[in-house]
């Protein structure tokens, strides 16, 4: 038993430790963005089924001698392919379709030691239930998920913070090295025991209808489908950090260890922990609450309401779907079976999320909808299982009533975020909207640009106003302040760098032979600044486009000479990290000008950046201005952070009177590329 233990345990540690650990090797590749952890969870769930799906037919059609010498082979190969690290040709170079390559990435990288892994809980699971026939299997498995949620947990808080990510994937390899000796000796051992020798068994007990099989894989789809959309939630409004990625997952994997830490003979059919009684009124509530926090947009800048509204929601949700699957588990014999339709829902419900819906919903409106199909499967399976009686029909409405509520509340969700929409898209890297409105104070029509719920440029579509800068962006703002001082001081045509597109609206600081270079990894945004607004057709200056994550484009390009660069990527409440680090800040000093000036916009609804930067000048040798914008007129904060190696172009009095000592953060590590801890920058 020991064995089997120890065998499970580090394969489902090493399983889910690998995934923040790649996940934050490519994310710095592909911006930064939080749907690189939705595709990497499709990758995931997808080698989880192929695992699965080996595991269920090599214990049907193989014997035992035959299963262990084909595991072992494959586990010989897959040592070959260590250590786990990327190699850099993987990196895009702008115009690849992210989604796709990622999904090839990975498979290159850990995909025959992911795909072993995967199989080992099922595998492990069938040689005990040979040895130890009657003994349930069912709690190795709720064994092999505390692991899992021991390595996601231990991540960000032991791994992260204290080991390299390059060393993480030599120590992770090494670690497969272990477990590659552990699962062969228990694969030989089982081959040798008197009950794993003999001939696969013959069945003694039904076999799972259909029902029951499309039962299983649309409980676990709905499970998989709710992990993902509130991955996506949540790492929309913050960051895509290795924490908000694993929060979630963690508690996914927590309601398994509690729904099948059962004990007794699986044929018993027990729920471990689970209590239909007590939970179904919980998933009512939280279905309900979910949904109305999706329809309420009033209620979706309360970010720690969010956090735990969405959380607890996941966690009853998926405490509900995992429970079911436990009360409806099989017989040991047909635990493949049961674990394959497990693993073809949670595959197909990740592939619904992370992939196909980016390509068919204008918007992130999956969530929605998945809390509607959960009330709807959730009343179905009560009618199905309830005497009919008065009480029976009375619960039966109560869930039709939260059914309709949750489709009503992604109706609505649907129809106010189309409001005076011109221009609706989405892709890999959110959603995008042209809006068209009237100006509170004047008869001027203006349109804006919202990525998600955050603006992202406003323009006036009438002369004269037509090409002012606006928002973020006005004259009086942190970069507006920086470039109209180079104007003054510097008789040369100015070369200015934008890290962010938006609606361009920097561009209307361009006079004749300055050149305006932009850096955008979203083609959409390209777009719609070239289609929907006019900054860059009307400015004088040259306008430039750099396709692609600004970071790895600025390392491949020649020094650019920059008199101003601006980052400006962190004006959604969700920022790409990896330009915000050391390492980050020592590519832009190579393309400044001795005396250029590097700004950051870092106007945040959630987090308090300054401190950050104003570490990383400080580690740099760097002088700091924080400009701070407010009017209280007006609903859009500018704060801007400017660095510089020489000091006096940040002492012109034009700049010095709009700025404000940053506050200190005491305790604040230094960011790298390697460490950068979210939860001490949250306001």
């Amino acid at each position: 038993m020991i064995l089997y233990v120890l065998t499970i345990f580090l394969s489902a540690f090493l399983l889910f430790l690998v995934q923040p650990i790649i996940a934050k090797q490519i994310l710095p590749w592909f911006g930064g963005t939080a749907a690189v952890w939705s595709t990497c969870l499709v990758f995931f769930q997808l080698a989880l089924l192929a695992g699965y799906f080996y595991s269920d037919w090599i214990t049907r059609k193989l014997d035992a001698r035959r299963q262990v010498l084909l595991h072992i082979a494959l586990i010989a190969v897959a040592l070959l392919l260590l250590p786990i690290i990327p190699d850099s040709s993987w990196k895009p170079v702008g115009d690849e379709q992210p989604s796709w390559r990622i999904l090839l990435l990975l498979t290159a990288t850990i995909g025959l030691p992911y795909f072993l892994l995967s199989t080992t809980s099922p595998l492990i699971q069938s040689w005990y239930a040979r040895e130890r026939p009657g003994a349930s299997p069912y709690r190795l498995f709720a064994l092999s998920n505390l692991a899992s949620m021991l390595a996601l947990v231990g991540y960000p808080f032991l791994i992260e913070p204290n080991i390299a990510t390059q060393d993480q994937a030599t120590w992770w390899s090494m670690g497969f090295g272990v477990f590659g000796l552990l699962i062969a000796f228990t694969a030989w051992r089982a081959w040798r025991s008197n009950a794993a020798v003999t001939q696969v068994a013959v069945e003694t007990t039904p076999a799972p209808t259909i029902s029951q099989q499309l039962v299983w894989f649309a409980l676990a789809a709905l499970g998989s489908i709710m992990l993902l959309g509130v991955s996506n939630h949540l790492t929309q409004n913050i960051s895509s950090i290795p924490l908000l990625w694993i929060v979630p997952l963690a508690l996914y994997l927590l309601t398994f260890i509690v729904c099948f830490n059962a004990s007794g003979n699986a044929s018993t059919n027990t729920s471990g922990w689970y209590q239909r009684g007590i939970v179904l009124p919980q998933v009512a509530l939280a279905i309900a609450a979910m949904a109305w926090l999706l329809a309420e947009k009033d209620l979706h800048f309360m970010l720690l309401l969010q956090i735990v509204a969405f959380s607890g929601g996941l966690f009853i949700t998926c405490l509900y779907c995992h429970g079911e699957l436990a009360a409806r588990k099989p017989d040991a014999q047909h635990l493949t079976t049961f674990y394959l339709m497990i693993s073809i829902g949670g595959a197909l419900g990740a592939f619904l999320v992370g992939i196909v819906a980016p390509l068919v919903l204008p918007a992130y409106y999956e969530l929605g909808f998945a809390l509607y199909a959960l009330a709807a499967l959730a009343t179905y399976l009560l009618w199905r299982q309830l005497p009919r009686t008065t009480m029976s029909w009375v619960r039966v409405s109560a869930g039709l009533v939260v059914a309709l509520f949750a489709f009503g509340a992604a109706v609505y969700t649907t129809i106010d975020f189309g409001k005076n929409v011109t221009v609706m898209t989405r892709n890999f890297y959110g959603t995008l909207r042209v809006k068209e409105t009237q100006a509170k104070d004047q008869e001027d029509r203006y349109r804006s640009l919202v990525h998600g719920n955050i603006l992202h440029g406003t323009q006036y579509l009438d002369a004269p106003y037509d090409r002012i800068a606006t928002t973020y962006y006005k004259t009086t703002s942190g970069v507006g302040l920086a470039i109209e001082q180079k104007k003054q001081t510097q008789p040369r045509a100015l070369r200015v760098g934008i890290i962010g597109l938006g609606a361009g609206t920097i561009a209307t600081y361009g006079s004749e032979h300055d050149v305006f270079r932009f850096y955008e990894i979203n083609p959409e945004v390209v777009d719609i600044a070239l289609r929907n607004f006019t900054y860059l057709k009307d400015t004088a200056a040259t306008v430039e486009i750099s396709l692609g994550d600004a970071r790895l484009n600025l390392e491949r390009e020649p020094a650019q000479q920059f008199d101003v660069l601006a980052i400006d990527a962190f004006s959604s409440d969700s920022i790409p990290v990896h330009l915000i680090t050391l390492e980050a800040l020592q590519v832009y000093e190579r393309h400044m000008q001795a005396d250029g000036i590097i700004a950051f916009h870092v106007s945040n609804r959630f987090l308090d950046l300054k401190p950050v930067i104003q570490q990383l000048a400080k580690a740099r040798g760097l002088h700091v201005l924080w400009i701070n914008e407010t009017r209280p007129d007006e609903s859009t904060v500018s704060d801007w952070v400017l660095l510089c190696k020489d000091p006096e172009p940040l002492l012109k009095p034009q700049l010095l009177i709009s700025s404000k000592p940053i506050p200190a953060n005491p305790g604040l590590r230094i960011w790298t590329d390697d460490f950068n801890n979210i939860v001490q920058v949250l306001k």
